[in-house]
Formats: structure tokens, C-alpha cells, sequence
């Protein structure tokens, strides 16, 4: 007997991760990330999170619920995010619904976890470009994932940024997050892009490192938690200086 299938269209910061968890459930059919909401027309991952487009970042999720429910599959994913964490707008948590049913079920289930976030019926929602897809599942993105997540970092002299020195800023690959900007960017023999000073200190997190034997000083991203690379002091005088893998920026030129 065929078993009509439900879409609920969950938020929760960075839609990559969400959609990897979300589409292991069991009874979950197909994921599809984009683009909730919002008060743009056909919005690009770019404008989302360089505009106040009022846009979340967003999972459509395909589900059977006789093998999955739809409190079965918000519990899951209340284990998936942070609902406390303060973010940007775009990376706001949210559920949005497509019947009055599972707003029933929505709310009783915020009211069991004691929280309060987004949730409204979906309005609109744009399909991510095909980039964005399974991001975390394609080869392309293995070592993304491996030095933002695992904090295995490149080899020297690999990266893309190494040896670059266009006029703009560079993010957070997963978020998108200003970390540096090119005004700060020194030319080392180091091998990895380094910087005197990140755009914002709040924008980083240091943390004491002891792999591999040594005492080290960890550069993450505040908001993603994503590894970023070192802080070392090669400078003048022993000044600092932030080591940071290629892999874990993206750059936006000034133009």
C-alpha cells in the first residue's frame, strides 16, 4: 500500500550539516536545501548571507511517516542544533510547516523542550544552487571537511590562498562569518595565508591545542566552531601572527 509521504522545512545554522544528519534518518527519503521564506525573489547563496534578505537557511525534508513521525523527527533534530545560540539572522533555527496538523505538532513539541524559536508556515522556498546539495557528501568538499571539522590541517604550500594577495575579505567557508581581511595579510614563507589581526576578535575563539606532542594556540571560528588554523609568533619581535588554512576561508574580492 503506498504511503503518502509529508515535507517539513527545518533551520538550524549551517544548512550542509543539517541536511547531512537529517537525510541518515531512518524514514527520511530526500533532503533539499535552500532557501525559507524571506522577502527576496530567487535569492543566491551570496545575497542570503551578505543582504539582509530576511532568508534562513533551510532543509526540506521528505519523510514516511510510518517509519519516521514527525516528533520522532523533531526530536532528532532538536539534537542537531543549538536553539540558544545567538547567530546571524540567516542561520537562525526555524521550523516551518505546511498544515495545521503539523503546527499542532510543532508547537507541542517546542512546549515539551521548554524553547522558543522560529516557527511559522512555509511562505516560500528557493532550491539552493546544485552546489549546495549533499555538500558534505561530495569528493570535492573531503577535505573541507576534514580541516574545518576533523582539524587535520593542509600541507604547506598547497592552499589556494598561499600565495594571493587580491584586494577583499575572506569568511568562514561553512558560514560565511568576516574573519580577515586582505589589509592584514602578510607575505611569509610559512606556506598557509597569515595575518596580523582577524576583522574582529569576537569572530574567533583561542584554545589551548596539545596534539602531536606540542603546546600550540587554536584559532576557531566563534560561530561555526570551525578549525581555522594557529597563532604563532614569527612577526617582528615576536609578534602574533594567524596561520590559517586555505580550506577553511573563502574570499570575497572588494569589488
Amino acid at each position: 500500500m503506498f504511503t503518502k509521504q509529508e515535507v517539513i522545512y527545518l533551520a538550524g545554522g549551517c544548512f550542509w550539516q543539517l541536511e547531512s544528519k537529517l537525510s541518515r534518518l531512518n524514514g527520511v527519503n530526500q533532503t533539499e536545501v535552500g532557501y525559507a521564506n524571506g522577502n527576496t525573489i530567487s535569492p543566491t547563496f551570496e545575497m542570503v548571507i551578505g543582504q539582509k534578505t530576511g532568508h534562513t537557511l533551510t532543509v526540506k525534508v521528505t519523510f514516511n511517516p510510518q517509519l519516521i513521525s514527525l516528533s520522532e523527527l523533531l526530536d532528532e533534530y532538536y539534537t542537531m542544533i543549538d536553539p540558544f545560540k545567538k547567530t546571524k539572522s540567516y542561520l537562525r533555527c526555524g521550523i516551518y510547516w505546511q498544515s495545521p496538523n503539523q503546527e499542532k505538532i510543532i508547537k507541542k513539541f517546542l512546549k515539551a523542550k521548554k524553547i522558543a524559536i522560529e516557527t511559522s508556515p512555509i511562505f516560500f522556498f528557493y532550491t539552493a544552487e546544485e552546489k549546495h546539495q549533499k555538500y558534505l557528501e561530495t569528493d570535492d568538499i573531503t577535505k573541507e571537511f576534514e580541516v574545518t571539522q576533523l582539524s587535520i590541517d593542509e600541507e604547506a604550500f598547497s592552499g589556494k590562498y598561499c600565495d594571493f594577495y587580491e584586494d577583499g575579505i575572506y569568511v568562514d567557508v561553512i558560514d560565511g562569518e568576516e574573519l580577515f581581511s586582505s589589509k592584514d595579510k602578510v607575505k611569509t614563507d610559512s606556506g598557509w595565508p597569515t595575518f596580523t589581526k582577524p576583522i574582529n576578535e569576537s569572530a574567533i575563539t583561542k584554545n589551548r591545542d596539545f596534539s602531536y606532542g606540542r603546546t600550540r594556540i587554536e584559532i576557531r571560528s566563534a560561530k561555526s566552531n570551525s578549525h581555522l588554523g594557529y597563532l604563532v609568533y614569527e612577526g617582528p619581535n615576536g609578534e602574533p601572527r594567524y596561520r590559517i588554512n586555505s580550506t577553511s576561508l573563502k574570499f570575497i574580492p572588494k569589488k
